[in-house]
């Protein structure tokens, strides 16, 4: 039916690309690249060469800002479709790969295998037979461990949840009766509890609100299972957000403990720097002393990049946070009212 490969510069794909619609060219040539490196995807899309403003480096033996010109010919003779995977569909296809081979592939080498997977789904393709590139195994324990935590949401089997409850005696044990009525047990099948927070909000009782939110993800069966699992909660009066696709709790919330901070003014921000030394000192430099820091956490991927959350109280003019940032040519995005911000931190 079809063949995946990893895209990026275009070579892998042309090339076998060639020799196949050469010998049977009823055979669908598929390309599959990361959501944030698409620069092939979006050059047979618009029948040129495009270069990327920014690149997600997480599967980096794909991450080029501009396929090759002699490849992008090819590409244009014989790729038949582009499939676009995140983060977490990646991981999800190396744990696959892992499972039924014993061999650990990076990233860039398990797009094949992801993208077939969403290729087949999206298509309803049944019975059919598909062949998925799987190469390279420039992998470290650092972006293991990254792996190992963002595969289980890549199946969309793993819910990761926010929900209120009443900031006061006994509403805990309602609510953990609550969830073992929506069949959410620890260790039991179908749907088990993988992860649990929760920190007393003093917050609550002075703003009169009340509230407290609990932090958990829960395994299910299947990504129909999960959405089942929210109405059910909702049904049951605890109002509940999924979190599952926040980045924001993927990559930070739900590594930090300790609740909410009163901070006057206080803005959130996700800033992306390279894992090299000194990037600490220089990014401090860059903002001075206009600034008084409120938060920072900071996890290795085992990426060429690395992600900080920062929260930054005060300042003397309004932008010259992101000015300061831009000036070193890093990426940021402004968090402040990301849901699992308002909810956590």
């Amino acid at each position: 039916e079809a063949v995946f490969f990893p895209g990026g510069g275009g070579g892998l794909i042309a090339g076998i690309g060639i020799y196949i619609k050469r010998l049977r060219p009823d055979i669908k040539i598929v390309g599959v690249e990361p959501k944030g490196a698409n620069a092939l995807f979006r050059s047979l899309r618009e029948g040129q060469r495009v270069t990327l403003d920014k690149v997600d480096t997480f599967a980096d033996g794909v991450a080029v800002k501009i396929v090759g010109e002699e490849t992008f010919r090819l590409c244009q003779r014989v790729v038949d479709d582009v499939v676009l995977v995140d983060t977490d569909e990646i991981c999800s296809a190396i744990k696959d790969i892992f499972e039924d081979t014993r061999s650990i592939t990076e990233p860039s080498g398990a797009l094949g295998v992801a993208g077939a997977k969403k290729y087949c789904a999206m298509h309803g393709l049944e019975g059919t037979t598909s062949v998925a590139i799987a190469s390279g195994a420039n992998m470290n324990f650092d972006r293991l461990r990254f792996v190992a935590e963002r595969s289980g949401t890549g199946t969309k089997s793993e819910a990761m949840l926010a929900t209120f409850i009443p900031e006061q005696r006994g509403s805990f044990r309602e609510f953990v009766y609550a969830l073992s009525d929506a069949g959410i047990q620890r260790g039991v099948a179908k749907r088990s509890i993988t992860e649990f927070k929760y920190r007393y909000n003093p917050t609550a009782s002075r703003n009169n609100d009340n509230k407290a939110t609990v932090f958990y993800s829960v395994d299910t069966e299947s990504s129909e299972d999960a959405v089942r699992l929210v109405e059910e909660l909702q049904e049951a009066g605890l109002e509940t957000f999924d979190l599952t696709k926040n980045d924001l709790s993927k990559d930070h919330v739900r590594f930090l403990a300790g609740g909410h901070a009163e901070v006057q003014g206080e803005k959130i921000y996700r800033v992306e720097f390279p894992e090299k030394a000194g990037s600490l000192r220089m990014f401090l430099d860059a903002i001075g002393d206009d600034y008084n820091i409120s938060l920072f956490h900071y996890r290795s991927a085992g990426s060429f990049t690395g992600q900080v959350l920062i929260g930054v109280d005060g300042g003397k003019k309004d932008g010259a946070f992101e000015k300061a940032v831009g000036e070193l040519g890093w990426s940021f995005l402004d968090e402040t009212d990301n849901i699992a911000a308002q909810l956590f931190l």
